[in-house]
């Protein structure tokens, strides 16, 4: 699936169970191809800036620009690295996929699943946030809608959370962001670098 074949990624993934009862295993192979161009990932790498990649991050990116990989196998392993993570590194990105929402929940079709996911996140955020300081900024996202209510199981169109924190920084609503390329363009501007990424910083919005 190259060439004038090519898909941004195919998803090998095994089930386990009887007919009508199948349940998702974690033991899923991503095969991607690499990014048409540079990414946040590479200019930060480029000037020196560790860059960890955490859940399937690596796959998405095909493991293009990402120093340090570390799998995980629920959000709350990917909690758990977050935390460890940003205690012991400076001046480094930490790229994070909760994967749990969308491959249990949203296509599933689970909602009371997504809210209890959502408040097991919810509940650890008081840990993300004690590891750290006014050099740090902490930006929550989503790759894209994912209704757990909608009838179908594809990806959804609504509009997805932007959250951004830094300590002791007032709060301010952000609006509706023009592309979602603002966020990598946001995390080069808070690294100070040199860039053709495309987006608009928010990182001086208040």
């Amino acid at each position: 699936m190259i060439g004038k074949d090519a898909v941004g990624r195919i998803i090998a993934r095994p089930f386990i169970g009887t007919v009508g009862k199948f349940i998702r295993t974690t033991n899923r192979k991503d095969y991607s191809l690499a990014p048409p161009a540079p990414t946040i990932l590479d200019f930060c790498l480029n000037a020196g800036i560790e860059t960890y990649a955490i859940g399937k991050v690596n796959d998405l990116f095909n493991y293009q620009g990402i120093k340090y990989q570390l799998k995980t196998k629920s959000n709350m392993e990917g909690v758990d690295k977050i935390i460890e993570v940003s205690r012991k590194v400076q001046n480094s990105l930490i790229f994070t996929n909760l994967v749990d929402f969308d491959v249990y929940y949203g296509h599933r079709n689970d909602p009371p699943g997504f809210h209890q996911a959502l408040k097991e996140v919810d509940a650890r955020l008081p840990e993300i946030l004690d590891g750290l300081d006014e050099t740090d900024c902490l930006i929550f996202t989503a790759d894209h809608g994912n209704d757990p209510t909608d009838i179908s199981t594809d990806h959804t169109r609504e509009y997805i959370p932007l959250l951004f924190y830094r300590k002791n920084a007032p709060g301010k609503n952000l609006g509706i962001r023009k592309t979602f390329s603002d966020v990598a363009q946001t995390a080069a501007h808070f690294f100070k670098l040199n860039n053709n990424l495309k987006g608009t910083s928010f990182l001086n919005e208040w």
